[in-house]
């Protein structure tokens, strides 16, 4: 896929915007939204955009930086899944801790946030205190959103415990949106003041991108993306007003700015910003370097966004309200599933092998599969896919039957749906043991990185196991909402 960003250009620009917000204070803390980690959807939206790139970022400040990571009690209590990687929040925040210390970032704060007595809280702590983090509890704000005299004071923001750090910028993330990283940041001004510590905040977020126009697309995606908790994206009438310029911004920060606005004068003695997007520090629309690119990865981010929903509806996990959201965004772009190509494609497929099929759509190129009695058909499309990419013949078997026999009958005894066929993490285990004795499989292997943005569709609901290992490749998948392969 052609490249629309430059992220060497994002790191220098991003980098100079932050050290000079640092300026302003003694201290800094700056609200990430997003992922911090695994930024699969701004990596969809703006192709040349890292999913790594905010890592890359922190570590250009990384003797001055320090990071607290926010969970809501109630999505621990909940269970709650980061869906692109299946796994819970409260993993997801181990995951953080163990990648930002191998990145040799400094994370030795949790706060759980919101707590009401949750039961399964004091587990989760007890977890923490093995990673050897100390971890905060913060129960809801007194006196928040109305009451600022109560919420900025001994027993509002006061009531919660102060967070050491020791570093002149400190990074608030979570795993997700509605984490409580405002209130903590907000908390810890309220702290470092009565400290006599001039500390400042500031906030990150990579979308909706605020200088670009309301309705790109690139803007319209984030609403996609975030249609389950119901964001919009609106005018910053604030900045508006105050300067005269239009800006982007999203109806949560817009809704609550004159409370936080508020906040920040009672606890700073002055008005430091005038609007939403005064806070902000983000420079993406500055290094997007082909608008037209952008513009259709992220329609096809729309379309993705809409079929996610689709199953998920399905699954349960989002009511019909996300799938009309979707939908309406599509028909505001006027796109629809039939300009997602591999869709057609995989139809075909499966119209003409009367079996589950999917597609693959690499550098320009569709390639096909179907289920087999040995392969699913997302196994059948990489294995064919590989063979393109490698020029290996269809009838070369890459992996050998000494291999492929022992897997299939432990599956044939240990699984309870009786699975006579390989999946995509299974095939990539087998390729990685054949390769060791078959340096024509060793030689396919080495394409791997080529399927990084890559477009799938399969016909079916695609199994959560097989969904992992496409986005750990760097594949971008969608599917129908039939349940089946088996």
């Amino acid at each position: 896929m052609k490249k629309c960003f430059d992220s060497e250009k994002y790191l220098k620009l991003q980098k100079a915007k932050i050290k000079d917000r640092i300026k302003m204070f003694d201290k800094l803390y700056i609200e990430f939204g997003g992922k911090l980690v695994d930024d699969n959807h701004a990596a969809r939206v703006l192709p040349g955009f890292e999913p790594d790139l905010k890592i890359r970022l922190l570590q250009e400040f990384k003797d001055d930086v320090e990071v607290i990571l926010c969970i809501n009690a109630n999505d621990i209590e909940k269970s709650r899944i980061r869906s692109d990687r299946m796994i819970s929040y409260e993993i997801e925040i181990l995951r953080l801790i163990e990648f930002l210390r191998s990145k040799d970032i400094a994370i030795n704060n949790v706060v759980i946030t919101l707590f009401d007595g949750q039961k399964k809280v004091q587990k989760f702590v007890e977890k923490l205190e093995n990673y050897h983090v100390k971890t905060y509890i913060h129960t809801f704000t007194k006196g928040y959103p109305t009451d600022v005299d109560t919420i900025v004071s001994d027993e509002g923001y006061g009531a919660n415990p102060y967070i050491k750090t020791t570093k002149p910028l400190v990074v608030v993330s979570a795993p997700g949106a509605c984490s409580g990283k405002l209130a903590t940041s907000l908390s810890q001004l309220y702290h470092e003041y009565k400290k006599g510590v001039k500390a400042g905040y500031a906030k990150f977020e990579t979308f909706p991108v605020w200088d670009l126009p309301l309705k790109h697309p690139v803007n319209i995606a984030y609403e996609a993306a975030t249609a389950d908790i119901a964001d919009k994206n609106m005018i910053d009438y604030f900045h508006l007003e105050k300067y005269g310029i239009p800006a982007v911004n999203y109806n949560r920060d817009l809704e609550i700015f004159p409370v936080v606005k508020e906040i920040l004068k009672r606890i700073m003695k002055k008005d430091i910003y005038f609007s939403p997007t005064d806070m902000g520090v983000n420079v993406i629309a500055k290094c997007i370097t082909d608008d037209k690119v952008a513009k259709e990865a992220a329609k096809n981010e729309v379309i993705r966004r809409h079929l996610k929903a689709l199953v998920d509806f399905k699954k349960g996990s989002v009511d019909n309200s996300v799938i009309e959201k979707t939908k309406l965004l599509m028909n505001e772009l006027n796109i629809s599933e039939k300009d997602r190509k591999v869709i057609a494609k995989a139809e075909e497929k499966r119209k003409k092998s009367k079996q589950p099929s999917s597609c693959l759509e690499i550098d320009g190129e569709f390639i096909t599969g179907r289920k087999t009695n040995y392969l699913s058909p997302i196994s059948s499309t990489f294995l064919n896919a590989l063979k393109e990419l490698t020029k290996i013949p269809d009838e070369v078997d890459l992996i050998s039957s000494s291999i492929l026999d022992p897997i299939l009958e432990i599956k044939s005894q240990t699984s309870n749906f009786q699975e006579n066929y390989l999946s995509l993490n299974e095939v990539l285990i087998a390729l990685s043991i054949c390769s060791t004795t078959n340096p024509i499989v060793k030689s396919a292997l080495e394409n791997l990185p080529k399927f990084k943005h890559a477009q799938l569709h399969a016909t079916y609901i695609i199994p959560d196991n097989e969904m992992i290992a496409l986005n750990n490749l760097g594949i971008d998948a969608t599917c129908n909402t039939e349940i089946d392969v088996a």
